[in-house]
C-alpha cells in the first residue's frame, strides 16, 4: 500500500470518519477512567480530576439545558394548539353573533309588518323578500321574490315600515319590479290627512340624499295646512288605494302664483335599508268596479 504524499502547500485534513473514531475512543476511555476513579489513587485519580470531572459537569449542564428546551418546546407545543383551539372558538361565536344580529334585525322587520298589516287590515296583503336592486345607494326600483304565480299583478301596492313603498310595474312567473315613490318618474295623487286637501308628491332621487322628496299643487285656501300634517294616498288615484301612509310634510312654501303651494315630505319609509315588503292583493280598479 503506498504512502499518503500530501503536494506542498496542500493543508492536511483529517478524514471525518478518522476523526468520529477518535472521538469515540477518547470519550470511551474518559468513561472508563471514570469509572475506575474509586479505584486508583495518586496521579491517575489526579489527572481524571483535571479531564474526567470537567467533562461531566459540561454533559450534565448540556444534558440539563436539552431537558429545559425540550420541556419549553412542549409547552409551545401546548400554547399553540390551545391558541387555534381558542381562535375557532372566537370564530365559532363571530358567526353566532352575526346570526343573532341578523335574526334581531329580521325580527324588528317582520314586526313593523306585522304592525303594517294590522294597520291595514281591510286590505289583503301577502309577504315578500327583495331579491335585487338597480344600482345606487337607494331603492327606488327593486326585485321581489313573488310573482304571477302568487298572484301578483302589475300595479298592485307595495307597503314596508311605516306606510307606502310604491307599485308593482313588471311581473314574471316568480318575481315581480317594483318601483318605489322616491323614483324621479313617479308621481302619487296625494292628500293632506287633516283638511283632505290635494296635491301631487313626485319623487326625486337627488332630494332624497337629504331625506325628503317632494310636493306641488297643494291648493290650501285656508291656510290650515303646516308642517308635520300627514300625507297619504288620495281617493282620486288611479293606480294607488287610498289612505296609506306616504309621509309627513317638513317645508311648506307658497307658490308665486298665490293659488298653490309646495314643499317637501319626510318619507314614511327608509328607502336606504329594505329586506320584506307587503304587497296589496287587491287593485284600485279593481275595487271601484
Amino acid at each position: 500500500m503506498s504512502p499518503i504524499v500530501r503536494k506542498k502547500g496542500e493543508k492536511f485534513t483529517l478524514p471525518s470518519k478518522y476523526l468520529l473514531f477518535i472521538l469515540t475512543i477518547l470519550c470511551t476511555g474518559m468513561v472508563l477512567l471514570s469509572f475506575h476513579t474509586t479505584i486508583f489513587s495518586g496521579p491517575l485519580s489526579t489527572v481524571a480530576g483535571y479531564t474526567v470531572v470537567p467533562f461531566e459537569e459540561g454533559i450534565s449542564v448540556i444534558g440539563s439545558w436539552l431537558a429545559s428546551r425540550s420541556e419549553e418546546l412542549g409547552q409551545i407545543r401546548d400554547l399553540i394548539a390551545e391558541n387555534e383551539t381558542l381562535k375557532q372558538q372566537v370564530d365559532e361565536l363571530t358567526i353566532e353573533n352575526t346570526r343573532l344580529q341578523q335574526d334581531r334585525y329580521e325580527l324588528t322587520n317582520l314586526r313593523e309588518l306585522y304592525h303594517l298589516d294590522a294597520q291595514y287590515d281591510e286590505y289583503e296583503k301577502t309577504g315578500a323578500r327583495i331579491i335585487a336592486r338597480d344600482t345606487g345607494n337607494w331603492f327606488y326600483s327593486f326585485v321581489i321574490n313573488k310573482g304571477s304565480d302568487d298572484g301578483i299583478e302589475v300595479d298592485m301596492n307595495v307597503m314596508a315600515g311605516s306606510g307606502l313603498v310604491g307599485r308593482i310595474v313588471d311581473v314574471g312567473p316568480n318575481w315581480a319590479k317594483v318601483k318605489s315613490i322616491i323614483a324621479d318618474d313617479s308621481n302619487v295623487s296625494a292628500m293632506v290627512l287633516s283638511s283632505s286637501d290635494n296635491m301631487i308628491v313626485s319623487g326625486n332621487l337627488k332630494l332624497y340624499a337629504s331625506g325628503v322628496i317632494e310636493f306641488g299643487q297643494l291648493v290650501d285656501s285656508d291656510n290650515v295646512v303646516v308642517e308635520g300634517d300627514k300625507i297619504v294616498t288620495s281617493n282620486i288615484s288611479d293606480k294607488y288605494l287610498p289612505g296609506i301612509l306616504i309621509g309627513y310634510i317638513s317645508t311648506i312654501n307658497q307658490d308665486a302664483n298665490n293659488l298653490t303651494k309646495s314643499g317637501y315630505i319626510t318619507p314614511a319609509v327608509d328607502f336606504e335599508h329594505l329586506e320584506e315588503v307587503l304587497v296589496v292583493m287587491e287593485l284600485k280598479q279593481t275595487i271601484e268596479e
